[in-house]
């Protein structure tokens, strides 16, 4: 039936249909109010239809059932479409979206355009769906720092997770290159720490540039914003603040965070270029204080779980050179520096955990120590991931060699910006997020997923759209739908039903990859006297942060 992701159970599909037209009634029970309102104004839109409330024949109803939820979770669905009358019943208000997205998928592409096309008519075929997800966490993260994103834009990224049942949106607002969340308490953190003077060009060892600021911010009311538009969508927002590396943006704004005892801190802009930057935080109380109000303030705007603290390739040289952090290495009675990440990022495991969140980081956090309560983003390879479920750690598994989808998708001489691992349509479909290393009881700490858009050659909606798609949709489907092991997938099935995806994705707008390759816009030229490998990092076995 062309769907993506694949349900996970169709039967009684014939040749009959139900038939949408002006006079079909929409009907919502209890609890189905969220549903109601976004099928109404998504289908409204396309069809022309006012899909006015009521019930009876030629009619959506739209229901919640305790029997489904038992049968199939709460994000589970049971869809019902018969000549006269389409029933959408979900185990919970998660599970009635994630239906509805079906129905829609069923109605044709033109159910994703934003204005009716004159002479179509909707038909459903007659068909039973029984459907629930195989994983909790079905993520995207999301690199706004390196090139910032602005608000419209995220917004409408949350509405192709939707689109592809995806209910975790990882949202990487801190890094050396920019500052993108409005902290009250700290105002130079997006007045110097939002804005870089100048932008690399392809990999840090092009020399090109580009001579003019980049930058912005999201207002606290941008965040709310965006925040209460993905809860509509049953999408939680993970944000992502990053400490004790990756924080050159933060020390420019506030000079007194770095570690003042070895280099000038009052020298530092924020970072023009790609990389790991030896620029890190103080491990001191003023740093501590100093977090602890950005977590304040951040925890009032995102009500998730989890935060994520990053802790991801800290470079400890400064550490090993200050007076002050191996004063405070021995203070703690700890082994070296790497125990002093540990202990960093242990103050704030247990400062979320007072506060009833749970801290999750990239699987660096496993060195010199795992924090207690913490969760790992296992994104170098399995390993990672493998360790902490084996000590009782909850998983999400993102390995840059599978699902980093800043990674070339070809390897040819015509990819924009040809980074890091070739990673194909059909790599990422074959990606397995569970370990066959780990037993079933340790199986159960894979909380899910999720695919990483790192922005540092993406400086545009248009680059963001060709990494990410159509390659997003393959992941969706790796991570809700209950499939075979890797190798026994059906990767022509899965070709055949995207060639109708391809076209929802033109009605949504997006600029994705095509099969057959860039076309000539999506194509970046070098510039004269170089050669394409030379912007980018055309080298297998490349690590992924170029």
């Amino acid at each position: 039936m062309d769907l993506i992701p694949a349900p996970g159970h169709v039967s009684g599909h014939g040749d009959d249909v139900f038939v949408l037209c002006s006079e079909t009634r929409l009907a919502a029970g209890d609890g189905a109010e969220g549903t109601e309102r976004w099928l109404r104004s998504a289908l409204g839109a396309a069809t022309g239809f006012p899909l006015a409330a009521g019930s009876g024949d030629n009619g959506i109803r739209l229901s919640l059932d305790p029997a489904v939820t038992g049968e199939l979770g709460a994000e589970g669905y049971r869809l019902t479409v018969s000549p006269d009358s389409v029933d959408l019943v979900g185990g919970g208000p998660a599970g009635l979206f994630w239906g509805a997205q079906t129905l829609r998928q069923l109605l044709g592409p033109d159910a994703y355009r934003r204005a009716p096309l004159p002479g179509r008519e909707w038909r459903l075929p007659v068909t039973r769906i029984e459907d629930a997800p195989r994983f909790a966490w079905r993520g995207l993260m999301l690199d706004v720092s390196r090139h910032f994103m602005p608000k419209d834009g995220v917004l409408r990224y949350l509405d192709l997770l939707a689109a592809h049942k995806l209910n975790v949106f990882h949202f990487h607002l801190t890094d050396d290159q920019g500052w993108r969340i409005e902290i009250k308490r700290h105002p130079r953190l997006t007045e110097t720490g939002s804005w870089r003077a100048r932008t690399k060009i392809g990999h840090r060892a092009s020399p090109l540039w580009e001579e003019k600021p980049h930058g912005g911010y999201y207002t606290q009311d941008d965040i709310r914003e965006i925040v209460a538009y993905a809860a509509e969508r049953h999408i939680t927002v993970v944000p992502e603040i990053d400490i004790p590396g990756h924080s050159q943006a933060a020390i420019a704004a506030y000079p007194e965070l770095g570690n003042t005892d070895v280099i000038d801190t009052n020298s530092l802009s924020v970072w023009d270029t790609w990389g790991i930057s030896a620029n890190v935080l103080a491990p001191t109380d003023t740093t501590l204080r100093f977090y602890e109000g950005v977590f304040e303030e951040l925890l009032e705007l995102f009500p998730s779980t989890f935060v994520h603290v990053g802790g991801d390739e800290c470079l400890k040289d400064q550490w090993k050179r200050s007076p002050a952090a191996q004063a405070r290495i021995k203070e703690l009675g700890l082994a070296d520096e790497d125990e002093l990440q540990s202990w960093f990022i242990r103050h704030f495991d247990s400062w979320l955990a007072a506060r009833g969140r749970r801290l999750i980081g990239w699987d660096e956090i496993l060195e010199g120590g795992l924090a207690p309560g913490a969760a790992v983003s296992s994104w170098r390879g399995y390993q990672g991931g493998i360790t902490a479920a084996r000590a009782g750690h909850d998983v999400v598994m993102c390995p840059e060699q599978q699902v980093y989808l800043d990674h070339r998708q070809a390897g040819g001489d015509d990819e924009p910006m040809p980074i890091g691992y070739v990673r194909t349509l059909e790599d990422v479909y074959r990606f397995e997020p569970v370990p066959p290393q780990l037993s079933p009881d340790e199986a159960r700490h894979v909380l899910g997923a999720q695919a990483n858009v790192w922005t540092e050659v993406m400086e545009n909606q248009a680059r963001v759209d060709y990494q990410t798609f159509p390659r997003l949709a393959a992941f969706a489907e790796v991570v809700w739908s209950r499939l075979p092991a890797p190798a026994d997938r059906d990767f022509t099935d899965f070709e055949q039903r995207m060639a109708a995806h391809y076209r929802r994705l033109d009605a949504l707008g997006v600029g994705y990859r095509p099969p057959t390759g860039p076309l000539p816009w999506q194509r970046r030229p070098a510039p004269e006297g170089m050669t394409a490998a030379s912007l980018g990092r055309p080298i297998e076995g490349a690590p992924p942060n170029v």
